[in-house]
């Protein structure tokens, strides 16, 4: 069963930077699309970033894009996601899943943009 590991979260004021990392457990990592996922209070759940199996290609959402960049090592089975230029409208728990969203949940990471 694989497992998710999300870590990097915190307090940071507008306009400032944080960088979220997911370890996955288990052996298929390199082998799947990747994606960052977060959800606000009262809001459902959203895809904001994605990258391939290989990392070379990268989607994100428009709400992030220029802001938010999606990065993998296959290496140490871990997903990144800088986030720079932040605003209080990112406030919301991170969470990283595989494109599909089709792995059990992590507890996901809680990011507070505050001023």
């Amino acid at each position: 069963q694989v497992q998710l590991v999300e870590s990097g979260g915190g307090l940071v004021q507008i306009g400032g930077s944080l960088r979220l990392s997911c370890a996955a457990s288990g052996s298929t990592f390199s082998a799947n699309a990747m994606g960052w996922y977060r959800q606000a209070p009262g809001k459902q759940r959203e895809l904001v970033a994605t990258i391939t199996s290989g990392g070379r290609t990268t989607n994100y959402a428009d709400s992030v894009k220029g802001r938010f960049t999606i990065s993998r090592d296959n290496a140490k089975n871990t997903v990144y996601l800088q986030m720079n230029s932040l605003k209080p409208e990112d406030t919301a728990i991170y969470y990283c899943n595989r494109r599909s969203g089709s792995l059990p949940w992590g507890q996901g990471t809680l990011v507070t943009v505050s001023s």
